[in-house]
């Protein structure tokens, strides 16, 4: 999703630094007090976040930056040709064996042949490597948005392979999964025709589950989802990766902006069940604000994780059903304050950030559109 020429899920989050949006395609962006209080704690206290913040406002005041990542965005949009299909299966896996050296080998299943599922698996770049470090019967469950919709082409080979099992769907569209009933949503709805039913068994269990999808551009979509495409996409893979991890797995997730209040409020829910570590990877989209959430031995059971699984279906529910504002009130009651947030999570977050910023910020000064200003 895309919000014009400004870095939105790269390096910025706005075009003009003082602007707000009722709803945006970073959750985070809805927390008024994101500005007026998160921002001010870090900049007060780390000094790794201190130098990126100045990195990005001389990013939002040069507009070869908006044009650096205008670029990459037309990029994704475009890999279904073949040579950047291949390019992107590539960085994929490569990205996926610096997370697994960093983080004592996050894609190695704990149980034997073990079994992985991905979200959002096109092209299938974390899936080749994961089958290539796991027992050779691995089994394997994908979903992914169907090429004909927008979606990036499967690269991962799977013809006659019984133990890859691929979904080509909508996931954002699963609505049994998330707990609504086909018969029970309006006929007036935009999307009638288009939720599905269960696609999941109740008692459906992986060792590793894998969230790293994003809105794509490329797919048509109902105006309704919009603004709230990110959200639903989010929250209702949460909810398929969760449920469906067995207890002392592993769940691996895709994040922008590890500073946003709705992604510190994830973190903080997460280390309450879980061992929860991140990384940025240098290998690819150093620049931007992604980094990967890897969270190990997660009490998928427990009464914490259930609750999680609640709230992110509500979330899911709201922005599928309910109104702007509605959306909105249903995210800011999903979390604590920001004051609260960082009283009780706000050193972790630190202690968490600072590789995270560090690894943007060098990139970010080595970008031309930063090093011609200087």
């Amino acid at each position: 999703m895309d919000r014009g020429a400004n870095w939105e899920h790269g390096a910025l989050t706005a075009a003009n630094p003082g602007e707000t949006h009722v709803l945006s395609t970073t959750i985070g962006d809805t927390a008024p007090d994101y500005k007026s209080v998160i921002l001010p704690y870090l900049r007060e206290r780390v000094p790794e976040f201190r130098r990126l913040d100045r990195l990005r406002q001389q990013g939002w005041e040069n507009p070869a930056g908006d044009r650096f990542f205008q670029a990459q965005r037309s990029n994704a949009d475009n890999i279904g040709d073949q040579q950047s299909s291949q390019f992107h299966f590539g960085l994929m896996q490569r990205i996926a064996a610096e997370l697994h050296n960093a983080t004592d080998g996050c894609f190695t299943t704990v149980t034997k042949p073990g079994a992985i599922l991905d979200v959002c698996a096109a092209p299938g770049g974390f899936l080749a490597a994961a089958m290539a470090l796991n027992d050779p019967d691995l089994r394997v469950r994908a979903c992914t948005l169907p090429f004909s919709q927008g979606g990036y082409k499967v690269l991962l080979p799977h013809e006659n392979n019984d133990a890859i099992d691929i979904n080509y769907c909508d996931v954002t569209m699963l609505a049994e999964d998330f707990g609504v009933k086909i018969e029970e949503i309006p006929a007036s709805h935009p999307d009638h025709n288009k939720f599905m039913p269960r696609q999941f068994t109740i008692d459906e269990q992986y060792d590793i589950a894998i969230c790293d999808g994003h809105v794509l551009r490329t797919q048509e979509r109902a105006s309704y989802r919009e603004k709230r495409e990110s959200i639903r996409l989010q929250n209702g893979s949460f909810v398929l990766a969760l449920e469906h991890l067995r207890p002392g797995g592993t769940f691996i997730a895709l994040l922008h902006k590890i500073e946003m209040w709705w992604i510190v409020c994830l973190l903080q829910t997460m280390s309450r069940f879980s061992d929860v570590r991140v990384y940025k990877p240098k290998c690819g989209h150093a620049k931007r604000s992604s980094f990967y959430m890897i969270a190990k031995d997660v009490q998928s059971h427990s009464s914490e994780a259930k609750e999680a699984i609640k709230t992110w279906k509500n979330i899911w529910y709201v922005a599928t059903f309910g109104t702007d504002q509605e959306v909105y009130q249903a995210i800011r009651d999903s979390g604590p304050s920001a004051e609260e947030l960082l009283a009780d999570f706000g050193p972790q977050l630190i202690t968490l950030g600072r590789p995270v910023w560090l690894t943007q910020a060098n990139a970010l000064a080595k970008a031309p559109f930063i090093k011609k200003q200087k």
